[in-house]
């Protein structure tokens, strides 16, 4: 039978509950540097570009972790209606590491660089063959192994759309016109206001 303190509460069931609360707390501590300092790689705030055939076009990504890394692999996959290409990997053995790139494909440079978690590469002399989504993939294994990817979706087209800004030209004409009125208006009540002074 649990013994009962002058409140009325069960003593067992107090150190029951502070059980649950150490063991709580033991989970988030074991589990916290996986689930906020977690690798994560990201192509940036534009994740799709349109380029025109013939030309060169960078695919960005970088990475970055709380944690640092050691022996990071990282890859480029491009998606061809369901099959995935290996454009080009590498290891990168520690922060500010060289890594040692091997490229798969002709018309593929890597430009990146570790100093900066740079791992983005240039697709050379595009084609409408090159349109689709491309992965930039990486594993880290000083985080047990955690990975992370982001696509890339690239459009390729004959001709650069002409961009049709004629509201723009029509909202800064009416702008344009009333402030010049309110000036107009404005320099007449002046005069007025001038000659009705002189005059008194």
């Amino acid at each position: 039978m649990a013994s009962v303190d002058s409140t009325g509460s069960s003593v067992s069931r107090r150190l029951r509950s502070g059980d649950l609360l150490h063991a709580g707390l033991a989970v988030a501590l074991l589990l916290g540097p996986w689930s906020v300092g977690g690798l994560v790689v990201s192509t940036g705030r534009v994740s799709s570009i349109e380029a025109m055939n013939g030309s060169t076009v960078l695919l960005p990504c970088i990475y970055s972790s709380c944690i640092g890394i050691k022996n990071l692999y990282f890859n480029w996959q491009f998606n061809d209606n369901g099959t995935k290409y290996k454009l080009c990997d590498a290891v990168i053995p520690d922060d500010g590491e060289v890594p040692w790139v091997h490229v798969y494909q002709d018309r593929v440079e890597f430009v990146g660089s570790s100093e900066s978690n740079n791992i983005s590469i240039l697709l050379w002399n595009i084609t409408f063959e090159d349109e689709g989504e491309y992965t930039c993939f990486a594993r880290n294994p000083k985080e047990k192994g955690h990975n992370h990817s982001a696509i890339f979706t690239l459009i390729v087209v004959d001709q650069m759309k002409e961009v049709d800004n004629t509201l723009t030209v029509i909202i800064v004409s009416v702008l344009g016109g009333v402030i010049g009125l309110v000036i107009i208006v404005m320099g007449i009540k002046a005069l007025v206001i001038h000659f009705q002074l002189k005059d008194d």
